[in-house]
């Protein structure tokens, strides 16, 4: 097993006050085939969003896309001089993955743990240069940052803020993602850099993506005690099987310490037939909102009034993600809360 840092790590929880959220602009034609303006148009709406309610660090390449992002930004009403921009080289925009993870120290003090990035073990070795990013936030910020052995992207895992931590075995214990470590010795991991106690391990995630089980597409804390999870209710869907059992297997491990909250599922086929893991649990809780994907399905509406009751006291926003998801993933799949 490799060394483990002395210092002792906790990640606050998403809902905890947030200093910043960090994006970065769109711009692939390759995840995003012939729909690349209408992915900035919904980063756009988020960015609108979010900047009434925390500051917005962003990414983009050069200086002609800080002036086409800040074009697009300000058709929304929102002053791109508000804006952080950060000029720097990436390769996508899942930033929840290859971005940095903020924890706090036994002191308070902020930190950057930065974990190994292989490309959702190494299927896309061309977007392997993301992993870079931890660092340069890190340096732009002069956020200390704490390397560890282990590869997790932050998609993985779900945290309480106060020691539980919601996982899949299909991800982390994945082949391609760290072979040589034991449940347990992953767990010592979670333990040590983000203050995990208590890990509750799911088994798999949706058909069809390729992150191999992403827990922030199954289930969410959405307060210490409070777990919405994806369910399917149709017998005839490739994901009822998987949901329902991973329901009844949160059911059986949270022992009555969490209340779980059934989510409806969405539903949409790919153009080319293939059925997209889509999920409602892909939001994204900031300061005084909360983006929720939207996919135009009939769930939509039920899944924003299970949200809205869930957090009373954010505005639910509600984000067209039937573009974005083209790319795999949603709303958390691309924010990265830096907490105050």
């Amino acid at each position: 097993m490799s060394n483990i840092h002395k210092e002792k790590y906790l990640m606050p929880a998403e809902w905890a006050q947030h200093r910043a959220t960090w994006l970065a602009w769109p711009y692939d034609t390759e995840t995003f085939p012939q729909r690349v303006e209408r992915v900035e148009a919904a980063v756009a709406q988020m960015i609108n969003a979010l900047n009434k309610s925390e500051q917005v660090e962003l990414l983009v390449l050069d200086e002609g896309m800080k002036l086409r992002a800040s074009e697009v930004i300000k058709s929304t009403g929102t002053d791109p001089s508000e804006i952080n921009f950060h000029i720097t080289e990436y390769a996508d925009i899942w930033l929840r993955d290859s971005g940095p993870i903020f924890v706090k120290n036994s002191e308070g003090k902020i930190a950057i743990s930065n974990w190994q990035f292989n490309a959702w073990g190494n299927k896309f070795p061309e977007l392997l240069i993301d992993g870079e990013i931890p660092d340069k936030v890190s340096k732009w910020t002069n956020i200390p940052a704490v390397k560890t052995d282990l590869v997790l992207e932050g998609g993985a895992i779900e945290i309480n803020g106060t020691g539980t931590c919601l996982t899949t075995e299909q991800c982390l214990l994945n082949k391609n993602r760290n072979p040589e470590n034991t449940k347990e010795e992953i767990e010592q991991f979670l333990h040590s850099y983000l203050g995990i106690t208590k890990t509750i391990w799911l088994k798999e995630g949706l058909t069809n993506d390729h992150t191999d089980g992403h827990i922030d597409e199954l289930a969410r804390f959405v307060s210490e005690n409070q777990i919405v999870c994806a369910y399917e209710k149709n017998p005839e869907d490739e994901n009822y099987e998987i949901l329902k059992y991973n329901f009844e297997l949160l059911t059986e491990e949270s022992d009555n310490r969490f209340e779980i909250i059934k989510l409806p599922m969405p539903h949409m086929y790919y153009e080319d037939g293939k059925k997209a893991p889509v999920s409602y649990t892909n939001f994204y809780i900031a300061n005084k909102v909360v983006l929720a994907p939207t996919f135009n399905d009939l769930n939509d509406s039920e899944a924003l009034k299970i949200l809205r009751s869930c957090f009373p006291e954010r505005e639910i926003i509600s984000i067209d993600c039937s573009d974005i998801i083209y790319g795999g993933g949603a709303i958390h799949c691309i924010t990265q809360q830096q907490p105050k």
